[in-house]
């Protein structure tokens, strides 16, 4: 059942109820008062006439018989009065009502020597009327007095207002339900049913849904408390995702660790192998070099071959730093002067090509806790990556705190990396750049070092229109 049925069965039917029956016994109450009265007035009238009608029957005079029952008249809606003998024969009479009782009863009053009052109907007319015996001073039973009283005004009209009160009871009742009901429709009735479609749109997953915060009090307060809850929840969701987010970059950073510590310890054998076979080509190299019996093409061919094999040994290097576990010796730095020893590094770079390079750093300067030497190779080796893309000519190094961390983004506006690379720009020898040119280790370097300082570092697509990476670093010390 409906709660506003309810409310209207429980509620309000047992109180129109109630307040029906008050009704029905006030107005009973009403009309027998009225009619005790009725009755009280015609036998204290009878009662008033009926001994001077006894002393004019004992004198036997017909014209103070004929006064005292004309005084009779002068009472309020007395309407007939009649004086009958022993036998029942009338003496004197005048007005309505003559006919209302019979001999029997008559001579039934006399008998008793009692008062009997009565209703009766005549010619469509209502009247109560008594019947007295008329005594003499000395007690003889003269005869019999009937006063008929006509039972107009409100006696009559106690039925006619039992029946119009029900009636407009009736009607007051329906409009109070009627009213009753609107305004439960429209102040009750319609915010729950607006705050259960917020309740059901959550329910099938639209998080976002909220209350309104209007009406009644205890409906905005309830509109509030539901948006509160909600709003508590979608943080929790928030936190569960950011959670799933950090799990799946933990454990994207735990399967690269181990594939670089597999290329590591790769990289330590191939180096214990080639490094003496590479130790002579480039003491032999030298050694022609220094010869003078050499023209200069040969000359720069053994310079070339020294330089290829530096080369080939700072590739075995950096493989095998990439598959060592670090321990990083870290103190507390500025952040504004490691940007700027970077962007010393890069100064020459950038100045060749015409690039403009943007730092917006917070102020105060942020102080964080890292191997300074390390973080700005990362950012020399990030800022000359961006400066070396084709058609970039703007680079903007920005820093802002996320929670406990420090997020910096480095942004250009190239082209960018294609969807397909994205996932494999921190891979060992992965590289985009001519053969030759680069050996595809500065971004595997700059991934390991953020990892040994406990923080991550990811690409995604600029604002300015190209390519941006993000490190996070944690602003306490991690290291466990």
């Amino acid at each position: 059942m409906r709660l506003r049925n309810l409310i209207i069965v429980t509620v309000i039917v047992p109180l129109f109820l109630v307040l029906m029956v008050f009704s029905l016994v006030a107005i009973k109450s009403l009309e027998d008062n009225v009619r005790s009265k009725l009755e009280t007035e015609v036998e204290t009238i009878s009662r008033a006439i009926g001994t001077s009608l006894g002393y004019a029957l004992t004198r036997e005079t017909a014209e103070s018989l004929q006064e005292t029952l004309q005084s009779a008249f002068s009472y309020n809606r007395i309407y007939g009065a009649y004086v009958f003998d022993l036998e029942g024969n009338e003496i004197h009479g005048l007005g309505l009502g003559e006919a209302l009782y019979d001999d029997a009863e008559r001579q039934s009053v006399v008998e008793a020597g009692e008062m009997r009052s009565d209703y009766h109907d005549e010619e469509g007319w209502t009247y109560f009327s008594t019947l007295m015996p008329l005594s003499s001073p000395d007690g003889k039973t003269l005869g019999v007095l009937q006063v008929n009283r006509l039972t107009s005004g409100i006696e009559t009209y106690t039925g006619f207002l039992s029946r119009v009160a029900l009636v407009a009871f009736g009607l007051g009742a329906a409009g109070i339900v009627l009213g009753i009901w609107w305004m439960f429709r429209r102040h009750i009735e319609r915010p729950l049913s607006r705050l259960l479609k917020v309740m059901e749109r959550v329910a099938r997953g639209e998080r976002r849904q909220r209350a309104a915060t209007q009406g009644l009090d205890e409906f905005r307060r309830l509109g509030l408390a539901l948006n509160h809850m909600l709003d508590a929840l979608a943080e929790k969701d928030a936190d569960i995702e950011a959670r799933q987010h950090r799990e799946i970059e933990l454990e994207q950073r735990l399967r690269k660790s181990r594939k670089l510590a597999e290329l590591g310890v790769l990289a330590a054998g191939v180096a214990h192998e080639v490094g003496t076979p590479l130790t002579v080509i480039e003491g032999q190299a030298q050694r022609l070099a220094r010869q003078d019996g050499i023209g200069e093409d040969e000359r720069r061919r053994l310079d070339r071959i020294r330089g290829e094999v530096e080369r080939i040994v700072t590739i075995v290097r950096q493989l095998m730093d990439l598959g060592r576990q670090h321990n990083v010796e870290k103190e507390w730095l500025a952040l504004d002067d490691l940007v700027q020893d970077a962007r010393q590094l890069v100064e020459a770079d950038l100045e060749a090509r015409d690039i403009r390079l943007e730092p917006v750093l917070p102020d105060p300067p942020v102080l964080l806790l890292a191997n300074g030497q390390q973080l700005v190779q990362v950012l020399t080796n990030l800022l000359r990556n961006a400066s070396q893309a084709d058609d970039v000519r703007h680079i903007r190094l920005a820093a802002r705190h996320r929670d406990d961390s420090l997020c910096l983004t480095i942004e250009d506006d190239g082209h960018g990396i294609p969807e397909a690379d994205r996932t494999r720009v921190f891979d060992p020898f992965f590289t985009t750049k001519p053969v030759g040119q680069g050996s595809g280790l500065g971004l595997s370097m700059a991934h390991r070092i953020i990892n040994d300082h406990g923080g991550s570092i990811g690409a995604f697509d600029s604002a300015l229109g190209g390519a941006g990476v993000e490190i996070v670093l944690p602003l306490e010390d991690t290291t466990p």
